[in-house]
This record gives C-alpha cells, sequence and structure tokens, in this order.
C-alpha cells in the first residue's frame, strides 16, 4: 500500500489504465502483422529484435507525449498525413526490398547484421505511425489527476506501463508466432519465404494505411 501511496499516479487509476493499455495491445494491428510475419519467417531472435525497435520508437514517442510535443501532429493535418503516408510508403519500400532479394541469396547475411536491420525498421516504422503519437495525446489526459502531482510525471509513469504492457503482449505474438513458424523455417525454401514476406508487407503497407486514416 505505501508504494501506491508514493505512486506519481492515483493508484485508482492503474487497473483501468493496465485493462484499457492490454485491450488496446490486444487489438489486431499493424504492428502485430508484422512482428508476426517476422517471426514466422525467421524465427524468434529476429522477432525479438523487432520488438525492441518498436518499442524504443513507442518511448520516444511517449516521451515527446509528456512534454507536449506530440501535440503539433494534431494541430497541423498535413503534418500528420505526411508522417503517415512515410510510413505507408516505408513499408512498401520494405516489401520491394524483401521481393528483390528473393533471386540473389540476400537471405545468407550474417544473422547479427539481419537483428540490427530489423530493430532498425521496427524504430523506423514505429516513428512513422502517427497513431502512436495521438495514442498518448488522447489516452493519458483521462488517466491523469491535476491534484495528484505533477502532470510530466503522471505522464511519463503511464507512458512506461503502456511500455511495459505493449513489450509483453508483442514478446508473447513472437514466441508463438516462432514457435507456429519453426516446421515452416525448415520446410520451406528462403526465395519461397521471402515472396511471401514480400507479400505480406504489402497487405500491412495497405492495412496501416487504412488504419490511420483521419
Amino acid at each position: 500500500m505505501s508504494l501506491l501511496a508514493s505512486s506519481p499516479v492515483d493508484p485508482a487509476v492503474i487497473l483501468p489504465f493496465l485493462a484499457a493499455v492490454a485491450l488496446m495491445e490486444l487489438t489486431p494491428g499493424p504492428n502485430m502483422g508484422w512482428l508476426a510475419l517476422v517471426s514466422l519467417s525467421q524465427g524468434r531472435t529476429a522477432g525479438l529484435a523487432a520488438v525492441a525497435g518498436i518499442t524504443l520508437g513507442l518511448t520516444l514517442w511517449m516521451t515527446a507525449a509528456a512534454f507536449g510535443l506530440t501535440e503539433v501532429v494534431l494541430l497541423w493535418p498535413a503534418l500528420y498525413q505526411g508522417i503517415r503516408w512515410a510510413g505507408v510508403g516505408f513499408l512498401l519500400w520494405l516489401a520491394w526490398d524483401a521481393w528483390r532479394s528473393t533471386g540473389d541469396g540476400a537471405g545468407a547475411a550474417p544473422v547479427e547484421r539481419r537483428r540490427r536491420a530489423l530493430f532498425r525498421r521496427g524504430l523506423i516504422g514505429n516513428l512513422l505511425n502517427p497513431k502512436a503519437a495521438l495514442l498518448y495525446v488522447v489516452l493519458l489526459p483521462g488517466f491523469m489527476r491535476p491534484g495528484h502531482g505533477s502532470t510530466l510525471m503522471q505522464a511519463l509513469t503511464l507512458g512506461t506501463m503502456h511500455v511495459l504492457v505493449s513489450v509483453i503482449v508483442h514478446a508473447t505474438i513472437v514466441l508463438t508466432a516462432a514457435r507456429a513458424g519453426g516446421a515452416l523455417l525448415t520446410r520451406a525454401q528462403g526465395p519461397m519465404l521471402r515472396a511471401a514476406m514480400a507479400l505480406g508487407l504489402v497487405a500491412i503497407a495497405a492495412w496501416t494505411a487504412w488504419e490511420t486514416r483521419a
């Protein structure tokens, strides 16, 4: 009880907030689809590298929101659309890159280099998702109490809780998909897997364009 009493946020909002963000993270979305695709085709460690990149992107958006910087996205619709279409374009570029590599042996790249690439792609893809910015702008104020203390500390604490929940959900998706994809990795040929990855990324790009429409 003493730990809850010293919390920067009102203890009464913690469970409702965790329930809200858990339901939100469990709702199918582009991140979930991409992580499942990566884990099915490249295995657990590749999926976890992608989770690390997504997590850093979420943390950066959360920190920016806590300091009020992401409200610019709400004030300038053109900026929102620019970020949105840059994200869609990035996913389509990833699809083209995967398709282009189907016949050149690119799948033989060193494991560590592939992990770093997936980390970067997770980070960039998340930073180019304007819904991540709006999530904090819209969600956090409903669970903050002006009389409870520093609004900055409340925003950072709630945002950190959301990031931790997202890590748990994303890691679970990766582990489940990687286990399901074990047989696929042993039977399917590299070019076929990369072609499937390219088509999956095109589908996720379309999904992102639909989900982030204003």
